[in-house]
């Protein structure tokens, strides 16, 4: 049999009996079930303010790795950019007097987004949108590149069909360079005795020394004469170049050979 429960009364000097029905027993339960339920919450949030749950320390870490590997990128893109300027460079010296057209603008400006510096205080959806705006910057330079690198292998073969017809040997064997009786420029007329233009190089050699075509082409013109230039070839290498033989004993070529 359960014992019922007293309280004294100090003013009667009587112990009453306490109310113990189902209601004050239900309240008292309710009462202590909220102390409980108030106490874990503020327990719960003393301890997410000093301590990291498993969960944030492992996000906590990742974005750690992150950013180390953002600063790792970071020093190997400036090491990238030097190596593109000295390639730039190259590109400058060599496509204008190779190719005869300007180089390849390597133009990233566009692609540079947020700083490394910044990354702590960016959203990971802005580093995302970053990286992808970044990216696309990337595919686009790649595409473009590749056209121009098209255009210049159709330019390389061209002037690979050029080279040969360019006009780049002497006209007679001259090995010791002995046989140059008069070089380009102003001289003094040998009949005039006046200051005159000489479009040309004359070679002194024994008659009927072989006369060579300085580069490939197809004779143009032939003359025979016994005045001014005297017998005369007129070869066409195409690509803009033409050479004229003059003053030769003989002629052992026809037009269009």
């Amino acid at each position: 049999m359960e014992q019922s429960q007293f309280k004294f009364n100090p003013e009667d000097l009587n112990y009453n009996k306490l109310d113990d029905s189902l209601s004050a027993r239900i309240w008292r339960i309710v009462i202590y079930v909220a102390a409980i339920v108030v106490i874990a919450v503020l327990l719960n949030v003393v301890y997410s303010l000093f301590f990291d749950t498993p969960r944030e320390r492992q996000i906590r870490r990742e974005n750690e790795i992150l950013l180390e590997e953002y600063e790792t990128l970071s020093e190997r893109k400036k090491m990238v950019d030097t190596v593109m300027q000295e390639v730039e460079q190259i590109d400058r010296d060599i496509y204008r007097v190779i190719f005869e057209t300007e180089p390849l603008q390597h133009d990233m400006s566009q692609a540079s987004g947020l700083t490394y510096q910044n990354l702590l205080l960016t959203q990971d959806e802005e580093i995302v949108l970053n990286s992808a705006r970044k990216l696309d910057s990337l595919i686009r330079h790649i595409n473009r590149t590749e056209s121009i690198y098209d255009m210049l292998m159709i330019k390389g073969s061209n002037h690979l069909e050029m080279l040969p017809a360019i006009p780049a040997i002497q006209p007679i064997e001259n090995r010791d360079l002995t046989l140059i009786a008069s070089g380009f420029g102003h001289r003094i007329h040998p009949i005039y005795k006046i200051p005159k233009m000489h479009k040309g190089i004359d070679f002194s050699a024994p008659v009927g020394t072989p006369v060579f075509a300085t580069g490939d082409g197809v004779v143009k013109t032939v003359v025979r004469s016994e005045r001014g230039l005297g017998n005369q070839i007129i070869i066409d290498h195409g690509f803009g170049y033409t050479t004229l033989y003059a003053s030769m004993d003989e002629l052992d070529v026809r037009q269009g050979a």
